[in-house]
């Protein structure tokens, strides 16, 4: 069955209606308000929280985090949350998001460190990370038991260097990869070693590890890390980059793909375009599937795009601006200085310092 936007809110009503009357589990997403986001944040005495928000902008939980947290993966249906390390940090934790309980610790292997994203799957008993093995130089998918003890079962080359954001795509059955390109070495902190050199792709992958797919950008934009990505419920993947070469010439930023087919770079005219100062922090797609949308902190700029006819249709100016999320026709964006906000000029602001990412909960 496919949810329209509509019925994912009506969805979560009858949710939050089980929850109250305690026909669900305790642990569901509507044990601590059905939250539609997760971010991490600081607040106000300098402590890392992880919180759960509304599009509305609504706060529904607050949990300490150990350190500076990048993105979290949401269970599917607990409510629960992987929260990683920057990169490259080697531990993510396992919250309880009803109380902030640490359930279980991820350490990765001798080798290998987190990216700072990962992704259940559809059945949430399965955890995927994105690593580096940065002996070989090359990325991995680090898979584990979403249990008690999620516990390491294994893992499979990404398809490229540098994977960063990783999403389950086609009704679960799959996963996309953004292998940004450049190779790292925690004994070199987060320098770039590899940019003359780096290919960034798209990597589609079964969930067992078999290649799919590859798309990588043409030669001259070898440059453009690929590194964040949304994925909307017809199959389209909307991805953001990260310019690693001459201010003087910045590529597009965004661009577009369906398996099967070409990527396709979209720009704001050269005047706005230059305003993102080459770095694209979030992506995503509005619930209706009419429009994408990236942010730039660097740039203090939100900019929104026609899905159908690739057209610029507006920029948005906001101070540090980056998480960005879906609603049913448009966007909702989290900024360093506390706001949440949408395009529109609703705003509600916290006293909070909203981290890069809003992480979509699947309920």
């Amino acid at each position: 069955m496919r949810w329209t936007a509509t019925d994912m809110v009506s969805r979560r009503r009858i949710l939050a209606g089980l929850a109250a009357s305690g026909l669900l589990p305790a642990t569901s997403w509507a044990s601590v308000g059905t939250p539609e986001f997760l971010s991490a944040a600081r607040d106000h005495n300098g402590q890392f929280v992880l919180a759960g928000l509304r599009a509305s902008g609504d706060i529904t939980f607050v949990i300490p985090l150990p350190a500076r947290g990048h993105a979290a993966a949401a269970h599917p249906t607990r409510a629960e949350a992987v929260a990683f390390a920057r990169r490259p940090g080697t531990f993510a934790v396992v919250l309880d998001c009803r109380d902030g309980s640490v359930l279980a610790q991820l350490s990765a292997p001798a080798g290998r460190h987190f990216y700072g994203h990962g992704a259940f799957s559809a059945d949430g008993q399965t955890l995927f990370t994105s690593e580096n093995n940065f002996e070989a130089g090359e990325g991995v998918i680090g898979v584990w038991e979403a249990g008690q003890t999620y516990r390491r079962l294994g893992e499979f080359f990404s398809g490229g260097v540098g994977p960063h954001d990783i999403k389950l795509v086609h009704k679960g059955t799959s996963l996309l990869v953004a292998n940004g390109g450049i190779e790292t070495h925690p004994d070199m902190g987060r320098a770039k070693l590899n940019l003359p050199t780096m290919r960034p792709n798209l990597t589609y992958l079964s969930l067992t590890g078999a290649r799919l797919e590859s798309v990588e950008l043409p030669s001259e934009m070898h440059k453009n890390s690929i590194r964040h990505l949304a994925v909307h419920r017809d199959g389209t993947a909307a991805f953001a980059m990260q310019w690693q070469g001459s201010e003087a010439h910045v590529p597009p930023l965004l661009g577009l793909h369906k398996r099967g087919g070409h990527a396709q770079l979209l720009a704001a005219p050269k005047a706005d375009h230059r305003h993102l100062k080459g770095y694209a922090g979030s992506v995503a797609l509005s619930g209706d599937g009419r429009h994408v949308a990236i942010t730039s902190p660097r740039g203090g700029a939100l900019h929104v795009f026609d899905m159908d006819t690739a057209a610029f249709l507006k920029a948005f100016e906001a101070e540090d601006v980056c998480g960005l999320g879906s609603t049913s026709a448009g966007f909702v964006y989290t900024t360093g200085t506390g706001l949440v906000g949408t395009p529109e000029g609703k705003t509600m602001r916290h006293r909070l310092q909203w981290d890069n990412h809003l992480v979509p909960i699947a309920v």
